[in-house]
């Protein structure tokens, strides 16, 4: 029986070219990157709180480089991977590690069930996968933006995002044990719908989709950013939510 391959909805040239133009901003200014950090400081209090000291780690796309430095401090050997040079839709070339960690980076791939096998294969026996990614519920005042700006027509310009229940469901297709899906929010205030979208470019969190949407036309801009601020506190900012589901399981 001949296999289908999973649908095109990511591009990776353009989730490369987001990670590239994110890395010239960070050099460049103060650029945001708290959903990274909120994610690294997530990774290590829970291998902490396992007192889980592997001793061969891989890291996927942390570009800030704070996990891998941490992480040798506490004796691990580290290896680095960056969304730009690494394909999780094929199997991983070195291995076996005591530990995978996956950043911000497993929400954008085709194939998700093959990247989450091919992580499995590259685990030793008794090795984890710790995967943190932006889930389903994230940027809720954003995604209506979007709609009022193109009340008639909207093009598609977020991604489909995953929610515990399927992050569940892929864990156990992967054959991952003792699996776990949690999910926590980080919220954060913005004074424009502008400022928003600065800080998703700066941590290569924008738009990866394989069909990119054209650029939006100065009238439905500005319904975009009225709509945002629909939504304003009484200091005049936005809050919006980035759930982040960590996805946790086993090799054994």
């Amino acid at each position: 029986m001949e296999t289908k391959a999973p649908p095109r909805i990511f591009s990776r040239e353009r989730r490369k070219a987001g990670y590239r133009r994110a890395l010239v901003r960070q050099s460049q200014r103060d650029a945001a990157r708290y959903v990274l950090d909120d994610m690294v400081e997530d990774v290590l209090d829970r291998l902490e709180f396992m007192r889980f000291e592997p001793a061969r780690v891989l890291v996927v796309g942390d570009w800030t480089g704070t996990l891998a430095l941490s992480l040798r401090g506490r004796g691990s050997v580290v290896d680095e991977e960056n969304v730009r040079t690494l394909d999780e839709e094929k199997p991983l070339g070195d291995g076996p590690y005591d530990l995978i960690v996956s950043l911000a980076s497993l929400g954008r791939v085709n194939d998700l069930p093959g990247a989450l096998l091919h992580l499995r294969s590259a685990l030793n026996e008794g090795g984890m996968l710790i995967a943190s990614l932006i889930g389903a519920g994230s940027l809720a005042n954003l995604r209506r933006a979007m709609i009022a700006a193109e009340p008639d027509r909207p093009a598609a310009r977020m991604h489909p995002l995953v929610d515990n229940a399927a992050a569940s469901a892929l864990m156990q297709r992967a054959l991952f044990k003792r699996q776990v899906v949690d999910s926590r929010s980080l919220e954060v205030a913005y004074k424009s719908l502008d400022r928003l979208v600065s800080d998703l470019r700066d941590q290569a969190l924008t738009s990866s989709l394989s069909s990119g949407a054209p650029p939006l036309g100065k009238a439905a801009l500005q319904r975009a950013r009225d709509a945002f601020l629909a939504s304003a506190n009484d200091k005049g900012r936005t809050v919006e939510s980035f759930e982040i589901l960590t996805l946790t399981g086993w090799k054994d």
